[in-house]
């Protein structure tokens, strides 16, 4: 398939700049997995589409307020860090601009002081290697200094920090919000419990490739980023327990898809706990061989994300469904409305 083969047209009043109030309160495009059939509802709604023994699976990771803005050393002159990945105690991968400024042994200060870095690497990629300096702990001093690394498709500045985060979040690491979950409230997830529906959590670091653009026409030349998950036994457990009682297991988020996709290929029929990296790339043809339903965001045309929904309901019935989601003008992307593909 081609890269074109994805592309639907959005109008850019469409585009989500900021979460809906309360979060429950975003629209909820149902879709059957089946025949592609589309209701309308809201995310509150839900609980109804869902039945005793059903299995929701959460990705768990939480955000890194991984942008910050600062000042070179010496000069006074402005640069912007963006942290991609930990390498060691206090080192980290990062992209930095002006990248000019970010030469080896170039010294950086953030928020007056509170945060120091050094470059020291400067990787094939233009990606840097820094080592950070500060006063007690470091995510501390991260939390005081940093920003959350919006996309760049939203231009409205952040208020709440919490509202880039999902109530469950609880393993640091993200680049970017695992999205699907920024409609639940935790009343949401105590009344879903009480239907007899289990709750089940993953964790799969977002990395900021996430946002990279398919480059190649042939979709099958794109090379995937990798990013980190971890499948605790507990999940496993619940899964394998689910699929053998006739249950349906229900990804919340294409990370969560990923991760269980990822664990199948490295333990087959029954799962368990794993952890490692993963660069898996699900599109039309794919066999899932864990997840019966899934609960996602609106994604960008021509992205892996639209792919992947495409892989998971059909081609055919992906591309109708965001044609009724534009007409019906659901909000888009990482602040906007969700959809429920069940079978």
């Amino acid at each position: 398939m081609k890269k074109s083969d994805f592309y639907y047209d959005l109008p850019e009043e469409l585009i989500a700049q900021h979460p809906a109030e309360p979060r429950n309160s975003s629209r909820m495009l149902r879709v059957d997995r089946n025949t592609g059939a589309c209701s309308h509802h809201h995310f509150y709604d839900l609980p109804s589409a869902l039945r005793e023994g059903d299995l929701l699976v959460l990705n768990d990771s939480r955000v890194l307020p991984a942008r910050l803005y600062g000042e070179k050393e010496g000069t006074g002159s402005f640069v912007e860090f963006l942290l991609l990945s930990q390498h060691g105690d206090k080192e980290w991968e990062i992209i930095c601009r002006p990248g000019k400024k970010c030469r080896p042994g170039a010294r950086f200060s953030f928020g007056g002081g509170r945060l120091r870095a050094e470059v020291l690497e400067v990787r094939e990629d233009g990606n840097r290697i820094v080592k950070f300096e500060c006063e007690g702990n470091f995510y501390t001093a991260l939390d005081d200094v940093g920003q959350m690394p919006l996309p760049p498709y939203i231009t409205e500045q952040l208020q709440d920090k919490e509202r880039y985060q999902t109530v469950y979040s609880r393993e640091l690491g993200s680049a970017a919000a695992p999205t699907a979950g920024l409609h639940f409230t935790k009343e949401m997830l105590d009344e879903i419990r009480s239907m007899g529906v289990n709750i089940a959590y993953v964790t799969l670091h977002v990395g900021l490739g996430t946002f990279r653009p398919v480059k190649e026409d042939d979709i099958l030349n794109h090379h995937m980023h990798t990013e980190h998950f971890v499948l605790p036994q507990e999940t496993a457990d619940l899964i394998n327990q689910t699929k053998a009682n006739g249950g349906r297991v229900i990804s919340v988020g294409t990370t969560s898809c990923r991760t269980l996709e990822s664990a199948a290929q490295r333990c087959g029929d029954t799962l368990k706990e794993c952890e490692g990296d993963t660069d898996i790339f699900i599109y039309p043809g794919y066999e899932f061989k864990v997840i019966d339903g899934l609960i996602t965001n609106f994604h960008l045309p021509e992205s892996t994300l639209i792919m992947l929904v495409s892989a998971f309901m059909g081609y055919e019935n992906t591309m109708n469904a965001y044609k009724i989601a534009v007409e019906e003008k659901y909000r888009f992307f990482s602040f906007g409305d969700s959809m429920c593909i069940l079978p």
